[in-house]
């Protein structure tokens, strides 16, 4: 659903990268209340995890693909303020590296891509959890609703956008109707990457998951013959030296995970335009859409430029975007954990001057 050039006008675009802009701000400040040691790192994996994973388009219907968003992927697994973060960077990779989703639409995609996925999956996930029971299952199936309805609630949000600041005069009634209906089925693949991803680190390292703390079982003791609670000092110690090594390694193997799928598997992906070019191209969204300002990137359209094979051209490709979203968004992560432990330093010295 990456919105090119020239689909939207410049003053609704310039108005969708202030709500864009705005948007990345609030993050930033949110995303110091959940982000901590363990899960700075892990949100920079998570943005280039969704890069890998949107490379990997499947056919949805006859002549039309679909690929993750992850806004309600990233939600769920780092917060929804961090979630914001994630997708924000991946869409300015993909722009700027990849001509991938137009510079001058940036805007519209953060707002439609990030913020709409990422509010409205994060809202559904919450709402289900308070009246489902408060187990691993219950995360598993929340993050599949979630993750199913952000994505045509996405594609209503292109469409209003559209509505107002569209280029071409199109009967909104079809482009809406043509965009939620692809996007409802692209919505169950989405849902289906989200359960899977977030049930198979919730197997691993549920308390990683933000949308499932708060259900870890508490460390037991053996008193008298019964199994009883044990004591906060007691138990703390034994569940960070258990998971400091586990967390390198739920690293390790979602980093790998994410250069095997960007690197090779995604060569295998569906060549059909993804559900926003088919409809555009059916109802003739796209008939000013303007050249890419990196159409001349080396890396333009997922391939090294000069790399003749399209496999290694492809591969190189995905693994450079996956490097390079880790290394900036591990590294924005960790600038923001920063903050917040100098401000928590900060408001400590105040109230022992006090």
């Amino acid at each position: 659903m990456h919105v090119p050039d020239g689909f939207i006008n410049a003053p609704v675009s310039v108005a969708a990268g202030v709500v864009g802009a705005a948007a990345v701000a609030v993050s930033l400040r949110g995303a110091r209340r959940e982000l901590d040691e363990r899960t700075a790192p892990l949100a920079g994996l998570v943005a280039a995890f969704i890069f890998a994973v949107q490379m990997l388009n499947f056919p949805v219907a006859a002549g039309t693909s679909g690929h993750l968003l992850g806004g309600a992927l990233a939600a769920i697994l780092v917060g929804p303020y961090t979630g914001v973060l994630c997708v924000s960077v991946v869409l300015l990779m993909q722009g700027i590296l990849f001509a991938d989703g137009g510079l001058t639409a940036l805007g519209v995609n953060v707002t439609v891509m990030g913020v709409v996925t990422v509010v409205l999956a994060h809202a559904v996930f919450r709402g289900l959890l308070a009246i489902l029971p408060p187990t691993r299952r219950s995360v598993t199936v929340a993050a599949f609703v979630g993750a199913l309805l952000s994505v045509p609630a996405a594609a209503a949000a292109f469409t209003a956008v559209y509505a107002v600041g569209g280029t071409t005069d199109v009967p909104i009634g079809k482009v809406l109707t043509a965009m939620v209906g692809v996007h409802v089925l692209i919505g169950i693949g989405e849902a289906a990457i989200t359960a899977a991803t977030v049930g198979a680190v919730i197997a691993v390292r549920p308390d990683l998951v933000h949308g499932a703390r708060g259900l870890t079982a508490p460390l037991k003791l053996r008193v008298g013959g019964e199994l009883v609670d044990a004591p906060a000092t007691a138990s703390a110690p034994a569940v960070a030296g258990a998971g400091a090594g586990s967390t390198k390694k739920v690293w390790v193997t979602g980093l790998v995970t994410a250069l095997v799928l960007a690197g090779f598997v995604s060569f295998y992906a569906s060549a059909d335009p993804d559900g926003l070019e088919k409809v555009a191209a059916d109802k003739g969204i796209d008939e000013k859409v303007e050249e890419h300002a990196a159409a001349n990137s080396p890396l333009a359209d997922y391939g090294v430029k000069d790399v003749e094979d399209a496999r290694l051209s492809g591969g190189l490709a995905g693994v450079i975007g996956v490097g390079v979203t880790v290394v900036a968004g591990t590294g924005i992560f960790w600038a923001v954990r920063r903050r917040r432990t100098e401000d928590l330093t900060a408001a400590s010295t105040s109230v022992s001057a006090g």
